[in-house]
């Protein structure tokens, strides 16, 4: 596994009432539900990223109100229109 090093301000973790650890986790969470709305990496990139199972990424994305199905309306209609 790589280790990165970010050097943070001692006053960013009051942002989020967490210690470093908890911050450290919220980052690679909020990370990696950027990265899978923006359609960059799938859920289970997301799910590695973040550091937690399948099924709890797909909770947190719930919770930061991102669709866990990465569709885009056109791809839609063309399933859609392929059904007819």
């Amino acid at each position: 596994m790589t280790t990165l090093t970010i050097e943070l301000p001692e006053t960013v973790f009051s942002a989020l009432h967490a210690d470093p650890n908890e911050f450290m986790h919220q980052m690679r969470i909020a990370a990696a539900i950027k990265w899978y709305e923006t359609g960059k990496i799938s859920q289970n990139k997301g799910a590695e990223i973040a550091g937690l199972s399948r099924s709890e990424f797909i909770e947190a994305l719930s919770e930061a109100k991102v669709s866990p199905l990465q569709i885009t309306s056109a791809q839609l209609r063309e399933e859609l229109s392929d059904a007819d």
